[in-house]
This record gives C-alpha cells, sequence and structure tokens, in this order.
C-alpha cells in the first residue's frame, strides 16, 4: 500500500559477529532473491529484528484473499465502482492543480484531515500481539464509519483497506494473520476517499521496545520528510525536495529507495507530479494548487533496492536491512505551502 492467506515467516537475527553474519548472507535472505547483489559482513549490521519472509511453497498473487466489504451508500473511487464505467478508471486529471478557494479545497482538505485521524487512530492500534489483519479490520470500519472508501482497497487489485510493512518491508505489505513482535517497527500507510478527493498519510510505528539502531532509522525518516516538506512553496523546483531529503542523512549509515515516489492527487489517487526523494534532474516548478504527497522511505545500509513477494505486491530489501517510511500530503498555497494531513 498475506495461510497464505498470506502467512509471514518471522526469523529473528541478531548481528554478533563475521561468522554469524556470513551465515546469513549464504542462508538467511539472498537465496530469496535472484538478483540480490554480493554482500559482505558490514551489510548486515542492523541490529536486532524479525525478518519478513514468504511463506514457502509460495503462493503467487492475491486472488486468494477476500476483500472487506464496503456499504453501497458510501461514494467509490471509479476503479472501485460495482459498476462498469465509460475511460480509464485511473486516467490522469487533465489539470494537476486543484483550484483554489473552491469546494475542491475544501474536499481535498477535508480528505486529507481524515486521512490524519485514521493515522492516528491506527497508531493506538499497534501493540505487540495483535495482528495487521486485525489492524486493517479496524482501520475499515473506522474509515466507513466516516461515510469515506479506504482507496487501496481494490486499487489495481490491492485487497486490503490499508498497507502494513514490516521491518524490511519497504512499502505495499499486505495485512495478514502474523502477530506484532516485540522490537518491531511497522509503517502503517492510509488513504482516504471522501466526496470525491484521496487524502494520503503514513507513519512509522515502534512496537515495544525498539533497539537503537531502528529508533535512529525512524527518527532520520521523519526528519527527512520535514527537510522536504520545508522545500516545498510557489516557485520551487520539485527536485529540490530530493537535494534537502538527501542534505538530511548526510553522515548516516542509511539510504533512500529509489524505486517509490511521492506524487500528486486529488481526484485520482496518483498522477503527476512524481516526488522523487534524492537527486534528480526532473524538470517542473509548484505553483499554487498543486497537491502531492513526500514519502521518503530510508533503508539501513548502502543497498536500498528492493524484490516483491510473489504475492506482486510487498517490496522488501534484497538484503532484509529494515526500511521506515514516513509521508504528508501537501498543498502549494499562494503564501507557502500547507500539510494537509499534519
Amino acid at each position: 500500500m498475506a495461510t497464505f492467506t498470506r502467512r509471514l515467516t518471522p526469523l529473528r537475527f541478531r548481528w554478533i559477529d563475521k561468522a554469524n553474519r556470513s551465515a546469513l548472507s549464504a542462508t538467511g535472505c539472498r537465496r530469496y532473491s535472484q538478483k540480490a547483489p554480493a554482500l559482505e559482513a558490514s551489510d548486515f549490521d542492523f541490529g536486532e529484528y524479525s525478518v519478513i519472509l514468504p511463506e514457502e511453497p509460495f503462493v503467487f498473487g492475491v486472488s486468494h484473499i477476500t476483500p472487506r466489504l464496503v456499504p453501497e451508500a458510501i461514494l467509490r473511487p471509479p476503479y472501485a465502482s460495482s459498476t462498469k464505467l465509460p475511460g480509464d478508471p485511473y486516467a490522469y486529471p487533465p489539470n494537476a492543480c486543484i483550484p483554489l478557494g473552491g469546494s475542491e479545497e475544501q474536499r481535498v482538505r477535508k480528505s486529507g484531515a481524515l486521512a490524519k485521524a485514521v493515522r492516528d487512530y491506527a497508531g493506538t492500534l499497534v501493540k505487540v500481539g495483535a495482528t495487521t489483519n486485525s489492524i486493517d479490520a479496524a482501520i475499515h470500519e473506522f474509515i466507513i464509519a466516516k461515510s469515506a472508501y479506504p482507496s487501496p482497497l481494490l486499487y489495481r487489485g490491492f485487497p486490503r483497506s490499508c498497507c502494513t510493512s514490516i521491518n524490511n518491508i519497504i512499502t505495499h505489505g499486505i495485512p495478514d494473520d502474523r502477530p506484532l513482535e516485540d522490537g518491531d517497527i511497522i509503517n502503517i500507510d492510509i488513504t482516504v476517499y471522501l466526496d470525491g478527493f484521496h487524502g494520503d498519510t503514513s507513519q512509522t510505528f515502534l512496537v515495544g521496545e525498539v533497539d537503537a539502531k531502528g529508533r535512529e532509522l525512524v527518527d532520520l525518516t521523519n526528519k527527512a520528510l520535514h527537510h522536504g516538506i520545508a522545500a516545498c512553496g510557489p516557485g520551487m523546483r520539485f527536485r529540490d525536495i530530493g537535494q534537502a531529503i538527501r542534505e538530511s542523512i548526510k553522515g548516516f549509515d542509511v539510504s533512500i529507495s529509489p524505486q517509490f515516489t511521492g506524487h500528486g492527487i486529488g481526484s485520482v489517487f496518483h498522477h503527476p507530479p512524481w516526488i522523487i526523494h534524492d537527486i534528480n534532474d526532473e524538470p517542473g516548478v509548484m505553483a499554487p494548487g498543486h497537491c502531492f504527497t513526500i514519502e521518503p522511505a530510508l533503508i539501513q545500509g548502502s543497498k536500498p533496492t528492493a524484490w516483491i513477494f510473489p504475492d506482486g505486491w510487498t517490496a522488501s530489501t534484497e538484503n532484509c536491512a529494515r526500511s521506515a517510511q514516513a509521508e504528508h500530503m501537501v498543498l502549494i498555497t499562494p503564501d507557502g505551502v500547507d500539510v494537509l494531513t499534519a
């Protein structure tokens, strides 16, 4: 943003000495990725946590997961409509900017505010022993009780109402029956569709007592997000966001995921501009009415590449390093930038 229903296999690794590290590189993670790079002992100095891997034998796709029901009275985005609509349900809007001063601005602000409320509620559900499936069910009920639709549900076939990404999972983890463990970090990615507009946000939460390296990663991620937001305003270049995030992590042993970007958002879930979170040469200047997400995912170490689980969604680091992500949705105004999910 699961029996495979998708069960995940928890393996707890503690990096103690070179012998243990070498053993892991041979048997603990690398065999699950055909394109994994050569690994060194230093690649595994990441702390103590459980590594999430798909259960074997693999189940491909998500057709075995039953989506939760949404009352017919709730307005759905085109891709989730119960009746086939003309045109492409994922088509980009004709104008990347939202008109300011009218109902469109009011509605996107309300959607952002609801997403923030859901994210905060999600944080109260994060406890040792809670399953991500139970968290997803509670979030689903919270959203539909507000007469909103959980945007991830049925988006290009995604089977759940939020994304839950634990430890080495970067993004798009599918909620399942694995209980959260003491020491986990979990990103919960929330998007709601309210009165014709999407609101999108995420946060990485600590589960119980997280080791120092995990806490540092989450703290750096939140700071990187705020540095990215500080680079926003009318007339600022979109590429300045990536530059600011890169500057914020100088001197730390973390890298930035190159495979997942922020995006324009409004009446359509994902559309340009695409927000790259590292140094880049993308063109484009922010203007009043631009509404988009900034959502850097920071990864321990210097190898941020990902591979996708057999479910077709869950993105894990190739070397099993932990990832943390944080996301806000911003609106450019004539005077600066408003964070709609703060």
